[in-house]
């Protein structure tokens, strides 16, 4: 941008430069017009840049959006033993991080402090004892204290003694001796009242700490103790603290995490009991009461849930109870009013009755289960019900019945469904009695249902009706005979009735028939 506005002025600057000659004014002109061009490019350039950068950090938001739904809605998903869990040892991880930092802190200031305390101790031992041998000038006195500090010190670089005006009398380097100690210039670090004073002075690869103790006898100054330690020795001692640090915080936060799991495990447990006590309930489960497993707050709601589904259990108990012997009773009404509705036709008495029994050899035959031959047994009580709705005029009348008399009476179906609908328990037999004259070819009634559309309870229903009726007398014609019924229902299988279960019932009519005549046989033996 700063470019931009460069050339802008460098260009304002070429329109504004007086015109010399025609030659000058020609330069200009190519000049202007370069510095146009360059500008434009400058500018497109610069467009183009911001462009991309603007579509980058659209991008990048719309990852970070992402990735932060994702996530909470994995988080939303996941279990309560994992939330808690993760809650506690985020908490932990932070609180251990902050600590860590601030212990490495504490600890790094410590460091120094003593490494510059062992400095200055050092400083201001040798410079006690240095006082009389400057007094007496012996030179080999303040040698040997020089090379003593600095041996028994092997992270010191070195240990000088000098005069007030810097001259070096003593130096534990050889190559030091008898010259002036340049003035340090660097970050004073610290000044006692004794005059010591402690600075860092940087280096060309490193830094060190020098330490400057002054010398004074019979309170007089007689120079300064100066050693120096290079700051690779605390660099050292702290990195050594910080791991120390780092390994005990590391240890710590892996048995926090540990013991967070151990304990989100054992605060969730009771919860997941109570869940699944609760979804046990709902589905109207009943086992065994909930485990306890603490005497706290979450024991006494275990133990009172477990007071409360027994008691939920023992009531849904009792209302079972009420609403099968409620059913039994509106059955055993049906069955009083079937009863009546084929007493009300001499030819029809019995007729629900046969019909029940013959299709439940067809259902036992082609394996349906206990509670499927229960249903079909009451459906086929119930599939001639509707015809009490049904005029007498219509239900004994002995010859063919007119096109509207036929209507009223196929309309008997509906009337059935109308009275199992009182009844939310009876509804699972709507289905049989409603479409137990259907055809296969679809042109039964009331829906015209065909094939497999056909409930499978009706389409049994409907081949015993159909063979009872047959075998019975009616006002219009003569019973058939069972062997004449048996090809008749042959003839029709496939168009009216099922083929399949054609072929079971009269496979069962004619087991039955054999097993009569060999009895009849044995009796005339």
């Amino acid at each position: 941008m700063n470019y931009i506005k460069m050339l802008q002025g460098v260009t304002i600057m070429a329109h504004l430069l007086p015109i010399q000659s025609d030659g000058g004014a020609e330069k200009t002109g190519h000049i202007r017009r370069l510095l146009d061009i360059e500008m434009l490019k400058t500018e497109a350039n610069y467009k183009r840049i911001a462009s991309r950068m603007a579509f980058n950090t659209r991008l990048l938001s719309g990852f970070l959006q992402t990735t932060l739904l994702l996530i909470r809605k994995r988080f939303r998903s996941a279990s309560l033993r994992f939330k808690t869990a993760f809650f506690v040892v985020v908490l932990l991880t932070c609180t251990s991080f902050v600590l860590c930092i601030i212990t490495v802190q504490v600890m790094n200031k410590y460091v120094l402090n003593e490494i510059i305390k062992r400095g200055e101790s050092v400083g201001t031992s040798v410079a006690a004892s240095a006082g009389y041998s400057l007094l007496s000038k012996d030179l080999l006195s303040l040698d040997n204290l020089v090379f003593k500090a600095k041996s028994s010190n092997s992270d010191m670089e070195y240990v000088a003694i000098v005069t007030p005006d810097k001259k070096t009398i003593a130096h534990s380097d050889m190559t030091m001796g008898d010259g002036i100690l340049p003035v340090s210039q660097g970050k004073l670090m610290r000044k006692s009242q004794d005059g010591t004073t402690v600075k860092e002075l940087p280096r060309s690869s490193d830094s060190i700490f020098e330490v400057s103790c002054p010398i004074v006898f019979m309170q007089k100054p007689m120079g300064s103790v100066i050693l120096a330690i290079n700051k690779s020795v605390l660099l050292a001692a702290q990195g050594e603290v910080r791991y120390k640090i780092f390994l005990v915080f590391g240890i710590i936060l892996v048995l926090g995490t540990i013991a967070s799991v151990l304990l989100a495990s054992f605060l969730i447990k009771p919860i997941k009991e109570l869940s699944v006590g609760v979804d046990e309930l709902q589905r109207g489960i009943t086992k065994s009461p909930l485990t306890i497993y603490s005497d706290d707050e979450l024991g006494k709601l275990t133990s009172n849930f477990n007071i409360m589904s027994s008691t939920i259990a023992e009531q849904q108990g009792k209302l079972n109870k009420y609403a099968r012997d409620l059913e039994e009773s509106y059955v055993s009404i049906v069955r009083v009013v079937a009863a009546a509705i084929d007493a009300k036709d001499s030819y029809t008495h019995g007729h629900s009755a046969r019909v029940s029994q013959l299709s439940l050899l067809i259902g036992k035959a082609i394996g349906l289960s206990t509670e499927e031959l229960k249903d079909l047994e009451v459906a086929c009580l119930f599939h001639d019900v509707g015809k009490i709705k049904t005029p007498d005029s219509i239900l004994l009348k002995p010859g063919r019945l007119t096109q509207s008399e036929h209507e009223d009476m196929i309309h008997h179906v509906q009337y059935g469904v109308s009275i199992l609908d009182k009844a939310p328990s009876l509804r699972r037999y709507i289905p049989a009695v409603r479409h137990h004259h259907e055809r296969q070819d679809g042109r039964g009634y009331p829906a015209g249902l065909s094939g497999d559309n056909i409930p499978p309870l009706a389409a049994i229903i409907a081949i015993a009706d159909t063979f009872d009726a047959m075998t019975s007398n009616r006002p219009y014609r003569k019973a058939f005979s069972e062997e004449e019924a048996l090809r008749e229902l042959v003839r029709v299988a496939g168009t009216q009735l099922r083929a399949d279960l054609v072929a079971v019932f009269v496979g069962l009519i004619d087991e039955r028939r054999a097993e009569n005549a060999l009895l009849s046989f044995a009796r005339a033996i």
